[in-house]
């Protein structure tokens, strides 16, 4: 009889292929057999799991929530048999970072440059995500570490600030005759504004800060990019919350201009998270090190 972790291992790829038949090919099974595992668990589960469809299959609700932790247990298992292979040599294997937007091109890129040139070996994989799709990735082993903008309220995830980052308020040539006095956070929120995506940490963070003022703010547009908030308000779209360590370069060259407020939004964080129910990689440990030098 098959074992209960082949049997899971049936049931996920089922699930992500959804059909018996993909699920099969994938396994390098038969279908008998892959119906066969499936009948068994629904059997020792007591529960349907798939409802059969003109198309294949697709999960019940019971197999929606059987799935999701199924399916991360299983990353789980092939990430730590992955992190045993790469620690009899950390000249081999991969490092997976997950990372937000802006915090790839303007903070991350340098240090892995670095750690390229000290493990060429090394296989780097970078994933972009939203904060809460990284921290999840983290807990199922599906990245080794991500590179994230802080506040990170996770007790399961160990948390190492790498630097302090303000949020300021840009604009382009259109909006320079508000740049004359600071304005307040009631008058700044009169503005056609442009802001990030409102999954964002960056963006959570900064209306958070701003209603506690008993202003709330809204966006005219939102992007997905820290470099399109910067685009966008060089041909004046709108007023722009940007990164103002990531922004220099515009700010610089006089493309935009910081509209000063009555009051500065707290300076926050980012850095680094990994789970602390899963062990660093020799890679990744090494990783951790160039990024606290």
């Amino acid at each position: 009889m098959i074992s209960k972790l082949d049997l899971y291992k049936v049931f996920c790829e089922v699930a992500k292929c959804e059909s018996f038949s993909k699920g099969a090919k994938a396994l390098h099974m038969t279908q008998p057999a892959v119906s066969q595992a499936i009948m068994q668990l629904e059997g020792e589960l007591e529960v349907r799991l798939f409802t059969r469809t003109s198309k294949g299959v697709i999960l019940t609700n019971e197999g929606k929530l059987l799935f999701e932790y199924a399916n991360s247990a299983m990353n789980l298992i092939n990430a730590g048999e992955e992190k045993l292979l790469e620690s009899k040599n950390i000249m081999l294997g991969d490092l997976k970072i997950g990372v937000e937007d802006a915090i790839f091109r303007y903070f991350l890129l340098p240090y892995l440059d670095k750690f390229h040139n000290e493990c060429p070996n090394i296989k780097l994989r970078i994933v972009n995500r939203t904060i809460l799709e990284l921290c999840a990735m983290l807990k199922s082993g599906t990245i080794d570490i991500a590179i994230c903008n802080f506040p990170i309220e996770d007790s399961s995830l160990e948390i190492k600030r790498c630097m302090d980052v303000q949020d300021i308020f840009v604009c382009g040539d259109k909006y320079k005759n508000i740049l004359s006095t600071p304005l307040s956070f009631e008058e700044l929120s009169k503005l056609p504004l442009i802001l990030l995506d409102a999954k964002s940490n960056s963006r959570q963070y900064v209306e958070k800060y701003i209603l506690s003022k008993d202003i709330e703010i809204t966006s005219e547009i939102e992007l997905g990019s820290h470099d399109l908030l910067l685009e966008f308000a060089k041909i004046n779209l709108g007023i722009a919350c940007v990164i103002k360590e990531f922004s220099q370069e515009y700010l610089k060259n006089g493309g935009l201009y910081q509209v000063k407020t009555v009051e500065e939004i707290p300076k926050r964080s980012i850095g680094l998270c990994f789970s602390k129910n899963i062990s660093l990689s020799p890679a990744s440990k090494r990783f951790v090190e160039i990024l606290d030098n």
